[in-house]
């Protein structure tokens, strides 16, 4: 292949990207690569290990190097990248080309059903292919090179089991997990294989996927789900954050401050998966038709003093300071004081996240007809009249490409208000900021 030289060594190829992920130029080998992936120049890169990395030299300004196994054709390319800001473009070189046979299930193991159209990821679960057949109402090369996530929205079974994650947490295939297909919101069940890498770790997953008449699909979550999640996921994440906390502060000795970042990012999104476990058991409690939070009196004022005070270390790292309610304000107040403080710490956590830096979050108190009431207000970019009400809903986010959270927060935060008797709206002006207010009974 045109890999290699002709004296059959390995050759080296460069290639130039744009702020946007674009290919300028390359060498024959990496333009011919682009190319069998479907991509053209000029436009964005099309394998997604060589985007991805990209993307990571670029947000973290410093040059990133790692070994990546690429699908190409009938056979799998063994590549050594390495990846160089550099203004607002990024060098890439490939080196160490290794053509190896593509991976195929091995006989007498486990296998796809026939039926259902095709997908793959690599091994941080990025799609690397769909399947044409399946991408009816969407464009499936726009997902190439997005988490698995951005395709599907991963549902528990009739049993309360979600099998992707038992399987993930094992290494081992999976059947029958329920989901929904994103672009579409159609409902389908997959079907995948574990595939490893050369060096017998987890490589990815290709996998099927079957549509499903939406009139046999059940929403509700059964109560096993919690604590089959709880095994599945809590403690293994718990580790890694932990060892990425430990890395990150150099505890067992000197590293390079671009392991120690890598680190800090590791151990970021093992709490954000953490917090979304934790979101999943709140949506099983709330959707409980026995769900009931305490009906006490509670200082609304202090509630939100407390929240505010929650995440003031975070705010100060944004260049983000909140005002809260002085502690002479008193606003009585009947509701659950631990769901209430958790919508708060919600509302203000999101406040700070879209915050410009130098600005500052606003929570106010405030008793008014029988009512008490907490607005949290920012200046960040607001929400337009059209995504007003799907903020609420679930799995549901304005800007799915910008860092944050799950979709689940604004969803359980308004359930668990009126639950309590209360309310959760937004108002909102694109470019003057949103303003949450919590309105709960009058003590």
């Amino acid at each position: 292949m045109n890999a290699f030289d002709s004296s059959g060594s390995a050759a080296v190829a460069h290639a130039i990207l744009d702020a946007d992920g674009a290919l300028l130029s390359a060498d024959p080998a990496l333009e011919a690569l682009h190319a069998r992936a479907g991509g053209i120049v000029g436009g964005v890169m099309a394998v997604p290990q060589l985007a991805t990395i990209a993307r990571l030299a670029r947000r973290l300004g410093i040059v990133v190097s790692r070994r990546v196994t690429v699908a190409d054709d009938e056979a799998d390319i063994d590549l050594w990248v390495r990846a160089q800001p550099e203004g607002e473009r990024v060098r890439l070189a490939a080196s160490g080309w290794t053509e190896m046979p593509a991976w195929r299930p091995s006989r007498g193991g486990a296998t796809l059903p026939g039926d259902g159209w095709r997908w793959e990821t690599d091994g941080s679960l990025r799609l690397t292919f769909v399947s044409l057949d399946g991408a009816t109402g969407f464009d499936p090369f726009a997902l190439l090179g997005r988490p698995l996530t951005a395709l599907f929205g991963f549902d528990e079974g009739e049993d309360g089991a979600m099998p992707i994650l038992d399987a993930l947490a094992r290494r081992r295939p999976f059947r029958d997990q329920p989901a929904t297909l994103r672009p579409t919101g159609g409902a389908v069940r997959l079907d995948a294989l574990v595939r490893p890498d050369p060096q017998g770790a987890f490589g990815g997953l290709t996998g099927t996927a079957r549509p499903i008449d939406p009139d046999v699909q059940g929403d509700t979550m059964p109560a096993t789900f919690t604590a089959g999640l709880d095994r599945a996921l809590r403690a293994p994440l718990a580790r890694i954050v932990a060892n990425a906390d430990s890395i990150h502060a150099r505890a067992d000795g000197p590293i390079d401050d671009d392991y120690a970042d890598y680190a800090a990012d590791i151990a970021s999104a093992g709490r954000h998966l953490l917090g979304l476990v934790d979101d999943l058991v709140d949506l099983r409690a709330i959707e409980k038709p026995d769900f009931h939070p305490a009906a006490e009196p509670i200082d609304l004022a202090d509630v939100a003093r407390r929240a505010a005070g929650l995440l003031a270390v975070r705010a100060d790292r944004a260049g983000v300071g909140i005002v809260r309610p002085g502690f002479d304000a008193r606003v009585p107040a009947i509701g659950d004081f631990g769901r209430t403080l958790q919508i708060l710490v919600n509302l203000v956590g999101n406040a700070v996240r879209y915050s410009p830096a130098g600005t500052s979050v606003e929570v106010v108190a405030a008793s008014t007809e029988g009512r008490a009431t907490v607005t949290v207000a920012d200046r960040g970019k607001g929400i337009a009249p059209d995504d007003q009400a799907r903020v609420f809903e679930k799995f549901e986010r304005v800007d799915p490409t910008e860092p944050g959270g799950n979709g689940l927060g604004l969803f359980i935060a308004r359930r668990l208000a009126r639950a309590m008797g209360g309310d959760l709206t937004v108002a909102s002006t694109p470019g003057e900021g949103a303003r949450f207010t919590l309105t709960l009974p009058a003590g």
